[in-house]
């Protein structure tokens, strides 16, 4: 412990006592400091007073260090270099490390955008940079260390590690049943307003292939709302205009706060899918990208079961 610290004067004192010296001026050290010349001028009066000793020979454009001065500058050089080393290397080994993410635009939105705050808060040091995209090839380029996509878990080149499973069922805002009759089966969703997602991805669930899966004919089938992402498809149904597909996880903290609800109660679709998390494989991502990995599957752990699973 130091036991000689009344002997100390401020930091910032000798901070200026430094610039001071080596700039000659207190007008310059003023402009270097951004205050004013008369601020420089009560430090180093102050400084002095600490020291009971004059520190500078003051001219009228400049100033110059007595011997006292100069004793106090060769001590105060080497030790403030020292703690700008220091300092620096702490804040280099606290800087902020950013892990570059791809996701598609519902995993994205509604499933990784509610639980980012939280990561945030307990990995101050660590940003995530996320691209939103339906496009494979746009996700899985170089450019990103982790990747969630749906599919069988098999990518060539790539680790896939499960999240969550793909169990679908019907959606929709408590607010749409008010002035609609109770639906009893999945055949009287023919009867209503259904909010359908148009993408290039023919292997994703639709209204038809959900339905022909219950035994209905998908030709029957009468859209009353298109959109061109699943996100905005939910926001549809949340909306009011209709009954959207939910998948489980991705809806659930909207049924959980009671923006939706299962009109068919436990009806739904389970598939061979899944939303894996991808690492490319022979590549070496910051080690921080793992700690944003083993959150990922604690979420993925976390997780309500449904039936299926």
């Amino acid at each position: 412990m130091l036991k000689n610290r009344a002997a100390l004067p401020r930091l910032d004192y000798l901070v200026t006592f430094q610039i001071a010296a080596e700039l000659e001026s207190f007008a310059a050290t003023a402009k270097e400091l951004h205050v004013s010349e008369t601020a420089i001028s009560r430090k180093m009066k102050l400084l002095e007073q600490h020291f009971d000793c004059a520190l500078f020979v003051r001219g009228h454009r400049s100033v110059q260090l007595t011997e006292q001065g100069r004793k106090l500058l060769n001590g105060v050089t080497p030790a403030l270099a020292g703690i700008a080393q220091i300092s620096e290397e702490m804040m280099t080994d606290h800087a902020p490390t950013t892990v570059r993410m791809s996701a598609t635009n519902s995993v994205s939105s509604l499933w990784l955008m509610p639980r980012l705050r939280k990561f945030r808060q307990a990995n101050r040091n660590i940003t995530i940079s996320l691209m939103s995209s339906d496009l494979d090839t746009e996700c899985l380029t170089e450019d990103y260390d982790l990747a969630i996509l749906r599919g069988d878990g098999n990518w060539p080149g790539f680790d896939a590690r499960l999240l969550f499973g793909e169990t679908v069922f019907p959606v929709c805002a408590p607010g749409y049943l008010e002035n609609h009759v109770t639906i009893p089966d999945t055949q009287d969703l023919l009867d209503h307003a259904l909010i359908e997602v148009n993408n290039n991805h023919t292997e994703w669930l639709n209204w038809k292939t959900w339905l022909s899966r219950k035994g209905h004919d998908p030709e029957l089938v009468r859209h009353s709302t298109f959109v061109n992402t699943y996100p905005l498809a939910i926001q549809a149904a949340i909306d009011g205009l209709g009954i959207s597909l939910g998948w489980g996880h991705l809806v659930d903290h909207h049924l959980q706060s009671g923006n939706l609800i299962r009109p068919l109660g436990s009806e739904f679709v389970r598939t061979n899918s899944g939303y894996y998390l991808l690492t490319r494989q022979g590549s070496k991502p910051p080690a921080e990208s793992e700690i944003v990995a083993k959150w990922l599957i604690q979420e993925s752990a976390a997780r309500k079961r449904y039936a299926a699973e």
